[in-house]
This record gives structure tokens, sequence and C-alpha cells, in this order.
């Protein structure tokens, strides 16, 4: 296992599992867990062993949001500066190459939120919550959360949690889109990590490409999406992988890809 001081870090067998890990503060986040956060997803984008990462919290909170008592002492200049560290940190998540499952287990709230967002796929515990209260102590959503969160349940929504602060549960969280699915607690790391091995026994080019398509092409009008989406479809058209997949399923056997 890894070391960090804020997060557990575990490759194993091709999936890095990244626990944050702060449970005194409800794992919120600070500066140097923002840090810590891009480090650790950097170091799963380099790493040619690993297909796909689960992010999930320890104790009764995913992330319950950003550190209070560390902004409540920072200058403008200073908030501004830790808010460009948050989106670049959440940006950086939401596009590398590998897929990424938040395995929400507890309160996702403000920065925690934003973080589940930047993944490519969340997954809740029965017992998880959401909710960007912000507008509570005077501020707005600052890692993304304005962004995304339209993006994946529509602006009336984003706009209804933004500014009514409401806290809501996994099964509202399901049916307005903020999660793909909701499992028992007990069973949501495993949940988590059967989808993950799901995803890595695919064709990596192919995962690579489908997800660029995807985030490149949902800020494009359709036209220019689905001119980007016939470029990378040609990568992968390209790859060894796709012979390799063609062929096994032909010959009616599972394929065994090499590309990473």
């Amino acid at each position: 296992m890894e070391s960090y001081k804020n997060l557990l870090f575990e490759p194993r067998d091709g999936v890095a599992f990244v626990t944050v890990n702060r449970p005194e503060a409800m794992n919120a986040l600070n500066t140097e867990v923002i840090a810590e956060l891009h480090d650790a997803f950097r170091r799963i984008d380099d790493d040619a062993s690993i297909g796909a990462a689960v992010l999930t919290g320890t104790g009764k909170a995913f992330v319950a949001g950003a550190d209070i008592a560390q902004m409540s002492d920072l200058s403008v200049a200073e908030g501004r500066a830790m808010t460009i560290k948050g989106q670049r940190a959440m940006e950086f998540i939401e596009n590398i190459d590998k897929p990424t499952i938040a395995a929400v287990n507890g309160f996702a709230l403000g920065g925690g939120c934003e973080l589940a967002m930047a993944c490519d796929i969340r997954l809740a515990s029965e017992k998880a919550r959401f909710g960007q209260p912000e507008v509570n102590l005077g501020i707005i959503p600052g890692f993304g959360g304005t962004q995304r969160l339209p993006r994946l349940v529509g602006k009336g929504m984003a706009k209804y949690l933004v500014l009514s602060a409401e806290i809501i549960g996994a099964e509202e969280a399901l049916r307005i889109g903020l999660v793909e699915k909701v499992f028992p607690a007990d069973a949501l790391l495993a949940e988590a990590e059967k989808l993950a091995r799901l995803i890595i026994a695919k064709a990596p080019i192919a995962l690579k490409m489908a997800k660029t398509a995807v985030n490149r092409g949902i800020n494009l009008d359709l036209s220019s999406g689905v001119a980007f989406e016939a470029e990378a479809s040609t990568v992968a058209f390209a790859s060894e992988d796709r012979v390799e997949g063609l062929k096994a399923f032909l010959e009616k056997r599972p394929p065994v890809f090499r590309n990473r």
C-alpha cells in the first residue's frame, strides 16, 4: 500500500483503490488532500498496470465537503487559489485515460459531491447523502459543481439543489441521474470492484477512446461531436485490440487484449 498522509492508495490486480482517510474531519478536502488526490490519480494515469480506479472514503463520509476550518482563515486571494487547485484536480481526475468509479459510502457534500461528479461512474450506498450546501456559508460550489451538476441532472434540478442547499438521499440521487446505481452499504465496495473488473476486461484503447469521445463531445454541438467520434473510432479501429476482438468474436472465444 502506497503512503499518503490523508489517503489510502492500494493498487490490486489492475484496479487502484483510493480512500480519502481523514475520518476525524469527515474526510473534508483541504489543500493537502486535494494535492494528494491529484498526485494519486496522476500515478494511476501513468501506471500501465492499472486499468481502473475506485474512489471512496473512510467511515461515515465519502467526503463531507471542503475543510471549513481552513477556508475560514483564507484571504480572498488564497480562497481563489484553493478554488483553482480544486478545479484542476477535479478536471484531471475527470480526464485521465482510465475509467474511474466513485463508491459513495456516506456524505458527499460540497466538494465531496463535486469530487464524485468528476468520476466517470457513481455508485452509492443506500446511506449516501448528496448536496451542494455552499450558499448556506455565503459561498458557491467552486470545484466544478455549477458546471458538472447541470450536465448530469439538468439545468433546473441543478439550480434547485444549489440554490436550496437541500441534501438528498441515495434514491433521490438515483432518480435524478446523479448516481448510476444504489447498493446496500455492506455491498458497495464489492460491487464497485466487480464493475471495475468488468470494465478492465474490455479493450483498453477502446475504453480510452470511448471515454474521451463522451467527455469531449458533451461540450460540442452534435455535428462536431459526431466528427470527433469518427476520429476516436478510427484510433480504436487501428489498434491490435480491434483485430483480436473481432477475431475472438468470430471464433466464439473470449478476447485477449494486450494494448494499454
